[in-house]
């Protein structure tokens, strides 16, 4: 069966690609003019080079059977208010369009738990659960949310559509990196002396690509399915990196208001000056809350696995250093 995945060249999207080549799929990649291929060098697929707004784009899925719609722009900058809301909203409209037009039988579309947003000091929150928009914060989550919207409104008119609302994953060929990748980098960077109090739901990357194929497989369309493992807070995340590495753990925590007030002074005084801001606003802002998830619905509805977290940053740690990314 061949399927079609945009976003192959990313993270998510690269484990997702690796699997379905290793269950026997035929795989064609979307990938824009200016995507790094690194994590789809020597893979047995076929790429083909557009855009997620070209409206001829369903041509290059007539002869597919099913479509992961993976590919979205992560930014937390508050001047990509504008691109998050083309590539994550009219883009995942005009995929989903395509993909009726070519008569793709099944759709994954990966949303994110930034779309659920979070429950209230630190609650655990499943799929039911569903913040209001003004309440979620940052124009990435709010495009994730609206995003996810498309494809409930497809799948409300016929459209077999299934979302997975992936959590915070780890693992090797977090090429940009992700968040959560950043962490790990500056830990092994050494450039984490100090940390939020706060924390998030993890889950081995991997995982989040079997529960891709899950989805497809055993997903109920119009449903989404958190892609997550387990709930940790930031600290215990850095403990279990020292244990890996032999690295301290930074040991002191930073009241909120510092990097608040670090990122505001970046964003609103010194980048318009030209200055290159290093910390977003909407990251600190997003960090304040803890991000916890239970993802007993996948793992009960589609089996999803649920990895050792270790391994994980593990393979990561390994990646990130064999890389070059870390002197």
């Amino acid at each position: 069966m061949q399927v079609f995945v945009t976003g192959g060249t990313g993270f998510v999207g690269a484990h997702l690609v690796r699997l379905l080549l290793q269950q026997g799929y035929t795989v064609k990649a979307l990938v824009r003019p200016s995507s790094n291929l690194d994590n789809l060098r020597c893979l047995d697929v076929e790429i083909v080079q557009g855009d997620l707004n070209d409206p001829e784009l369903w041509q290059q899925m007539v002869d597919c059977q099913y479509l992961f719609h993976v590919a979205a722009h992560y930014s937390l900058w508050q001047t990509d208010q504008e691109l998050l809301y083309r590539h994550n909203v009219l883009g995942t409209r005009n995929v989903l369009a395509a993909a009726r037009k070519a008569e793709i039988e099944r759709t994954v579309y990966t949303s994110s738990v930034a779309a659920i947003g979070v429950g209230s000091s630190g609650q655990i929150v499943d799929e039911t659960y569903q913040s209001p928009i003004n309440k979620l914060v940052g124009d990435y989550k709010k495009s994730k949310f609206l995003a996810e919207q498309e494809a409930m409104q497809a799948a409300a008119t016929g459209q077999e559509v299934v979302v997975v609302n992936p959590s915070s994953p780890i693992g090797a060929l977090d090429i940009k990196p992700t968040p959560t990748g950043d962490i790990i980098l500056r830990f092994l960077r050494r450039q984490m002396p100090v940390y939020l109090d706060t924390g998030l739901n993890f889950i081995d990357v991997r995982d989040v690509a079997w529960g891709h194929l899950l989805a497809l497989q055993r997903g109920k369309p119009g449903d989404r399915y958190i892609l997550g493992h387990q709930n940790l807070t930031l600290k215990q995340l850095l403990e279990e990196l020292a244990e890996i590495t032999g690295l301290s753990a930074p040991q002191r925590t930073v009241p909120a208001w510092l990097p608040l007030s670090v990122a505001w002074i970046d964003e609103k005084i010194l980048a318009p000056l030209g200055k290159s801001p290093s910390v977003p606003l909407d990251g600190v802002r997003m960090a304040k809350q803890p991000m916890y998830y239970d993802a007993s619905k996948a793992v009960r509805e589609l089996g999803l696995p649920q990895s050792s977290l270790n391994a994980a940053l593990k393979e990561a740690v390994y990646w990130f250093i064999s890389g070059g990314y870390v002197k």
